[in-house]
């Protein structure tokens, strides 16, 4: 990407952007015809500048689900970077964009429970609540990551949500995603006791049927 587009996105600089447009009206779909690219919007999501950002996404939309070759979207650089209103206008702009999905398969979603970040959990979950169906390339669930990242509170919420939620598969999502395995054939609750999180295994026993604890000793 153009060393003078690299800086506009830092910095935030939309006249600079546009001035680089009127040189050259292709220089944002050569970015966006690679598979993979770290993006302007993408340079901005880690700077948090807003109206760099929205003039981008005006310009070029798909670059808001297009990752970079680190395998992150600009959502996910906007996490780790911990730009909350850039978070909360990607949000705005497109609320699916929690589910997308980057390196090892984590969305948005897990990134905010790996870190603990329940404000962002409990906001993700309330505008795109399929996204807790996503699971990593190791098949973890949300709630394995929540367990093998010691994030009880996340934990805590998750679990409240699914008893509260009104979405008409909240009751299919327990059972599914409470007994599903991981990679390594490991349920929440066997990560919990082999993590030694009993607070996560007093909470689950109450949650879990028997019927799905019993087959899993079982094939064990």
């Amino acid at each position: 990407m153009d060393e003078r587009m690299i800086g506009a996105a830092q910095t935030g600089d939309i006249n600079i952007l546009y001035e680089l447009i009127l040189n050259d009206p292709y220089v944002l779909q050569r970015i966006d015809d690679g598979p993979f690219f770290h993006t302007p919007l993408h340079v901005a999501a880690s700077a948090g500048h807003i109206d760099f950002l929205m003039e981008m996404i005006n310009l070029k939309p798909s670059f808001a689900r297009k990752l970079n070759q680190a395998g992150f979207s600009p959502m996910h650089l906007a996490l780790q970077n911990q730009k909350i209103q850039a978070v909360l206008r990607l949000l705005r702009f497109d609320e699916g964009l929690v589910r997308v999905k980057g390196r090892e398969g984590f969305t948005p979603l897990h990134h905010v429970v790996q870190n603990g970040n329940v404000d962002f959990l409990i906001k993700f979950l309330e505008v795109c609540p399929e996204a807790i169906e996503d699971v990593t390339v190791r098949d973890e669930t949300i709630f394995h990551l929540a367990v093998k990242n010691d994030r009880f509170q996340a934990f805590q919420v998750l679990v409240g949500w699914l008893i509260r939620s009104r979405h008409k598969a909240a009751n299919r999502w327990e059972k599914e995603l409470l007994s599903w395995a991981d990679i390594d054939g490991n349920i929440v609750l066997h990560v919990a006791a082999i993590r030694n999180r009993p607070k996560v295994v007093k909470l689950l026993l109450k949650r879990l049927c028997a019927d799905h604890i019993n087959a899993k000793m079982l094939r064990d």
